[in-house]
């Protein structure tokens, strides 16, 4: 099979996982990093230790700190910068991005201020065609997919042709990839599910049970559906890969750094030290402060976003935010499912 090429930014450890499938599907594989050790570490030793320490690369995936080089010829162009990164790395990428390139994002968050969505994001930076551009989204760790670990996702586009294009580039016995035509369904799903995962965090780090678990969610997919729907997404989409699959691991897994993060926090970790101990970007915190901003401009009730935002940002006793959610007034569970 002739080898093609792709680029990868950043290399981070889901970029870097990434860069296996893709290199298992025989690219060859450059990945963009602005730190020289990493940079050398990968090349030296075929690892990203920082990262994905453990997990040997294979050998078709080269790293630079030189982004034009790394774009150079690449058909295939997989952003997977942190969301508040997300336009700078574009914008630096634009001038060496060629107009047929196929652009696949798999951040899952909002951009802070503007509180758009990444494929928007890539779509004012890029020289390509805003249709084609996919996302890539699922139940999906890093540390399993590079070890081969059986994983299901999905790649959305406005394009079918695009979306399919990326599920050609991705999809391996052990990775399988559907499609999608639900970016904002797709996306929504995957920024929202990491605060409803900090919450899972919280809940066992106060050493709440299992039925706390299946009720936090329950309700939090209450909460990403209508946020979605608002936004003007498909209700479909949250019952599958992007929604509920995405929903489970990230607030049941070990591996999930905003699970992880809520249990310090429930620990009485103070935010700051939190994220300085966590040493990788933590998503559903500035997720939880956009999606309030969102539900506040659409009109949407989040309850559990709101009590999330309170913890995190006016210190308020996770206990206490757990009591008012419990004390809310009460409702009909399917009127607020389906008709929000």
């Amino acid at each position: 099979m002739e080898k093609r090429k792709a680029a990868v930014l950043v290399a981070g450890s889901w970029g870097t996982a990434l860069a296996t499938v893709l290199a298992e599907n025989q690219y060859i594989v450059h990945i963009w990093s602005r730190n020289e050790a990493q940079v050398e570490e990968i090349n030296r030793t075929h690892v990203n230790g920082r990262f994905l320490p453990g997990a040997e690369l294979p050998h078709s995936i080269a790293a630079t700190t030189n982004i034009e080089s790394a774009l150079k010829d690449a058909e295939i162009v997989l952003f997977a910068a942190p969301s508040s990164a997300m336009r700078q790395v574009a914008r630096t990428a634009a001038p060496f991005i060629a107009a047929n390139a196929l652009c696949v994002h798999a951040t899952k968050g909002f951009e802070t201020g503007s509180l758009k969505r990444m494929s928007i994001v890539l779509a004012e930076e890029l020289p390509v065609d805003p249709e084609s551009i996919v996302v890539l989204s699922g139940p999906s760790h890093a540390e399993e997919v590079v070890r081969r670990q059986p994983t299901t996702v999905v790649v959305a586009a406005a394009s079918l042709a695009a979306a399919e294009k990326a599920q050609d580039a991705f999809i391996t016995p052990y990775f399988r990839v559907y499609t999608n035509l639900d970016v904002i369904g797709v996306e929504v799903a995957g920024a929202i599910k990491n605060i409803i995962a900090l919450g899972a965090g919280l809940s066992d780090g106060l050493g709440f049970g299992d039925n706390a678990k299946a009720a936090l969610l329950t309700r939090g997919l209450a909460e990403i559906k209508r946020l979605g729907i608002a936004m003007g997404a498909n209700p479909l989409t949250f019952a599958g890969l992007a929604g509920v699959g995405d929903l489970v691991v990230t607030c049941t897994s070990r591996h999930s750094r905003n699970f992880r993060a809520g249990y310090m926090l429930a620990e009485g970790v103070p935010l700051d030290q939190m994220l300085e101990r966590m040493g990788m970007v933590v998503e559903g915190v500035r997720t939880t402060s956009a999606a309030r901003e969102l539900a506040e401009s659409f009109g949407v009730v989040m309850p559990i976003t709101e009590q999330l935002f309170q913890v995190l940002f006016n210190n308020k006793p996770p206990r206490v935010a757990v009591e008012d959610l419990m004390g809310r007034g009460r409702t009909h569970e399917m009127e607020d499912i389906a008709f929000p």
